[in-house]
């Protein structure tokens, strides 16, 4: 069993539709099984610059794309230092956090619009504070993403369609071949069924966390 003292900071990224959240919520419950201690967060935040964002991506207030991609720096920023519910508080605490996005996502999204090394640039110092211990990515086809959105509510964000979905997946590619020197990245295969998709996760995890 590993150091249960020793907390390490988990990234799920993946297009809209993969099944992060799903994957998050299993995931958490199997090491819970197992005695860690577990804290499950998400990006944009649902703080006060989270929740600008939302409205942003809503199509509730109209704004420049580099000024969203300027927020989900400033948001990320907070989300790692607040002194309430900060991750790197938490991670010094000894607790697993697994998180629902986290700056890979910036660089897949926002690059459709604006140049990713600028995106890069302007998370350098959330990279500086806090890189993953591991990113994992669940890579599903983005017409069974497109699909799942499409059975599941109604109402659709700026960045959920099929071909903004299309260029993001290749987005996050590019981004994972610019700063392979520098991230731990795990492709999973996500168009599997639930369960597998899962236990493929908890593979990589317990790489990170040092279950025997």
């Amino acid at each position: 069993m590993g150091n249960k003292n020793n907390g390490k900071f988990i990234v799920f990224e993946g297009i809209d539709g993969s099944g992060k959240s799903t994957q998050i919520k299993q995931i958490s419950k199997r090491l819970k099984a197992i005695d860690y201690k577990v804290y499950s967060t998400f990006e944009p935040t649902d703080g006060p610059i989270g929740s600008l964002i939302r409205q942003m991506l809503s199509g509730k207030i109209s704004t420049d794309q580099r000024t969203i991609a300027s927020l989900f720096a400033a948001d990320r920023t907070d989300h790692l230092v607040n002194k309430v519910s900060g991750i790197r508080h938490k991670i010094d605490q000894g607790e697993i956090i697994l998180c629902d996005r986290y700056y890979f996502s910036s660089y897949a999204y926002h690059a459709q619009y604006i140049d990713m090394e600028w995106v890069i640039h302007a998370n350098s110092l959330n990279a500086e504070i806090l890189r993953p211990d591991v990113t994992i990515f669940i890579d599903v086809d983005p017409d069974i993403c497109l699909e799942r959105i499409k059975n599941s509510r109604s109402n659709f964000e700026m960045y959920e369609k099929l071909d903004v979905m299309k260029k993001v997946r290749a987005n996050y590619f590019k981004a994972f071949d610019a700063l392979k020197g520098l991230e731990t990245i795990a492709i999973i295969n996500g168009n599997s069924t639930v369960e597998i998709v899962e236990d493929a996760i908890l593979h990589e995890v317990r790489k990170i966390i040092k279950i025997s």
